[in-house]
């Protein structure tokens, strides 16, 4: 299990290190415009899921969206300490 912050460094050092075998890397080398769509996506997903699959699926969605929502912020050179001072 990963905390949000841990995996955001994570997926920041594999961005930094351009580690050729990540998707995280393909994705923000792709750009804001694919992650964003990836983000409408899963939104959606987490919409239907919420309506029609149960807590358990739910949750698995959300986390999906939080991982494509970190790796927009990561393509928009973003730290979660700009998005904290937010909430």
């Amino acid at each position: 299990m990963k905390r949000f912050e841990e995996l955001f460094a994570e997926l920041q050092e594999k961005v930094d290190r351009q580690d050729p075998e990540s998707g995280t890397v393909q994705a923000v080398n792709a750009g804001r415009h694919d992650i964003g769509k990836k983000i409408l996506e899963e939104a959606g997903e987490v919409w239907m899921a919420a309506e029609h699959e149960g807590a358990e699926r739910t949750a698995e969605e959300i986390s999906q969206l939080l991982y494509h929502l970190q790796v927009m912020m990561i393509a928009c050179d973003l730290d979660l300490e700009d998005v904290y001072e937010h909430l």
